[in-house]
């Protein structure tokens, strides 16, 4: 949440804001920017222009719209890098997801959100790899999510579940707050969080979560794929396997 009395520079605010609005929709022009923000086109145009000379911003040549250009991509990177977990869990990740043949994620909470860091897939589906670093999704829909929102603390929980709608991705979206603090609480019981197809339908999930050396949640790593093939049984398989790797990566941190 951006504390406004801490903002000096309001030019600078509402450049960030117009780099912002490329989060929700990747290709933007002049006039849509302008219209969002009651402000004049030369002011818009303007901000763009010095956003695209420093590359933070590229410009389609026959649209005349703009896209996110490399910079923000290295920014991405080196926010990455800032983050030691990523380097210690991406072999851990490798094997995990060479074993299972699923995918493997890795997310950290930011402001009442998961914020993906990396993810691994199979070696032979390598060629489906894609960055998802920075991407962001609800906690309380993905296996990542609840897994860290279940181990945090009762003060926590209840204020994340007094001030959040539960929207519904899909039919299986738990919508009911008191069917999600009972999905917490069996979660803490299990051992793992499982999304049942919550945020995506067709794709399952388990995760759990990764401690600091305070016992505090710093981030949680996940197993998904189709459906399918999360079956009960394998799914107690991939638990102990899941937990090894989890006591790997946490006992380098």
């Amino acid at each position: 949440m951006t504390n406004n009395n801490e903002i000096k520079v309001k030019s600078l605010q509402k450049a960030l804001e117009i780099l912002n609005l490329f989060t929700d929709k990747p290709v933007l022009g002049v006039t849509e920017i302008s219209e969002y923000f009651g402000l004049y086109k030369s002011t818009v145009h303007n901000i763009l222009s010095t956003l695209k000379a420093m590359e933070y911003l590229e410009q389609d040549e026959e649209t005349g719209k703009y896209r996110l250009g490399i910079q923000i991509f290295n920014l991405s990177k080196a926010m990455a890098d800032t983050y030691s977990i990523t380097k210690i869990a991406m072999p851990y990740m490798q094997e995990l997801s060479n074993i299972t043949g699923q995918r493997c994620y890795l997310a950290v909470p930011y402001r009442w959100e998961v914020l993906y860091l990396e993810a691994m897939y199979p070696a032979e589906s390598v060629e489906l790899m894609r960055s998802i670093l920075g991407e962001r999704a609800q906690m309380y829909c993905t296996g990542l999510g609840k897994a860290m929102l279940a181990h945090m603390s009762e003060r926590e929980i209840r204020e994340y579940i007094e001030e959040h709608d539960l929207t519904a991705f899909t039919e299986n979206s738990i919508t009911d707050k008191s069917v999600l603090m009972e999905e917490l609480v069996r979660t803490r019981q299990r051992g793992y969080a499982i999304d049942d197809m919550e945020h995506e339908f067709g794709v399952k999930c388990m995760a759990m979560p990764i401690f600091d050396r305070t016992r505090s949640v710093y981030a949680a790593i996940s197993i998904s794929g189709l459906a399918p093939n999360f079956t009960e049984i394998q799914m107690s398989e991939w638990a102990i396997l899941l937990k090894k790797y989890v006591n790997k990566i946490e006992s380098r941190l």
